[in-house]
């Protein structure tokens, strides 16, 4: 028998009979890098997995929802190219121009009110000396709370008489009794109550932190100079506070700019409260998307909440930044 013809090798066997080749190269090119270049690889090598974990769990679905948002779409159907016609829907609807002011509402009111409490409460705190750590463990404690378990709890708090603690306290000492959750001018703050007292402990916290992270010989500088409370607290305390007030500031937006566990929860009867008096941008969202089912509307809705978030932190980045 003659001998058999072998044929040709392929490429891709040729690129995988080289693999050992271009490995040793690859290693011949690490060895000659320097330190420093060593230490970059090594730490674009760790940095890949969490950057490609958070890419596919966060890049991917913002950009996904940004094309979703110029689609039709009800979750069974193919999805349907429809332009701009979900914003122009929401340019007309007055139910989403509500829900733009509640929203702006919660931040307006929130924001403020809660990082004034929590600045006071952790600057009277700092000095106290008896059960301190149990104190902060206290005020720490609402944060650690379930949202849903709290919400709940307040809903009953306000519940009309004989249920509810307010309305009972109030008929005891003789006052009528108020309507919380079922009144379009008091739901609002009543809501507003519980979201501001569950975020006050964390606030304590880093307020906490940053005031002792204030070195103290600008405290005795000004205690023998015999500079005022009001002063030193206006002239040493609060600019040097100001990169903690500066993360508060913005963390806290974020929380009220999006909340929803709250109004969710103690609204269940009525969804977004009378009249749509407290419903938020994130209900909104959550309503339209899993009650009618319009994914594409709802993914507009979503896109402008993030052009919110986005123009709210860099607005307040900027006014708050250390000026030259």
């Amino acid at each position: 028998m003659g001998g058999a013809v072998v044929p040709p090798r392929r490429a891709a066997d040729r690129g995988s009979e080289c693999g050992p080749d271009e490995l040793g190269q690859w290693m011949r090119i690490y060895r000659n890098l320097s330190i420093r270049q060593k230490q970059v690889v090594w730490a674009w090598g760790f940095l890949a997995v969490p950057i490609l974990f958070y890419g596919v769990i966060r890049f991917y679905p913002t950009l996904n929802a940004i094309v979703l948002s110029f689609q039709s779409w009800n979750l069974l159907g193919p999805r349907e190219w429809v332009g701009l016609a979900n914003f122009e829907k929401l340019w007309a609807d007055p139910v989403f121009w509500k829900v733009f002011r509640n929203t702006f509402m919660y931040l307006i009111l929130g924001t403020p009110i809660s990082l004034i409490l929590s600045f006071l409460i952790a600057y009277q705190l700092e000095k106290v000396r008896f059960l301190h750590n149990t104190l902060r463990a206290f005020y720490f404690l609402p944060f650690l709370t379930s949202t849903v378990a709290m919400a709940w709890v307040w809903r009953w708090f306000y519940q009309p008489v004989p249920i509810g603690l307010f309305n009972n306290a109030l008929a005891s000492f003789g006052f009528s009794q108020i309507s919380f959750l079922n009144s379009t001018t008091n739901a609002l703050p009543a809501i507003l109550l519980p979201a501001i007292w569950a975020g006050l402990g964390f606030q304590i916290i880093i307020f906490m932190a940053g005031l002792r992270a204030i070195p103290q010989s600008y405290y005795e500088a000004a205690k023998i100079d015999g500079v005022s409370n009001w002063t030193t607290l206006s002239e040493i305390t609060l600019p040097l506070l100001k990169p903690t007030i500066v993360f508060l500031v913005v963390f806290s937006s974020i929380g009220f700019l999006r909340i929803f566990d709250q109004v969710f929860n103690m609204t269940t009867n009525n969804p977004g409260g009378p009249l749509d008096s407290t419903k938020p941008l994130v209900l909104m969202i959550y309503q339209t998307a899993f009650s009618s089912f319009d994914m594409g509307y709802a993914a507009a809705q979503t896109v402008v909440l993030f052009s919110i978030l986005l123009v709210v932190s860099l607005g307040q980045l900027y006014i708050l930044r250390e000026k030259p």
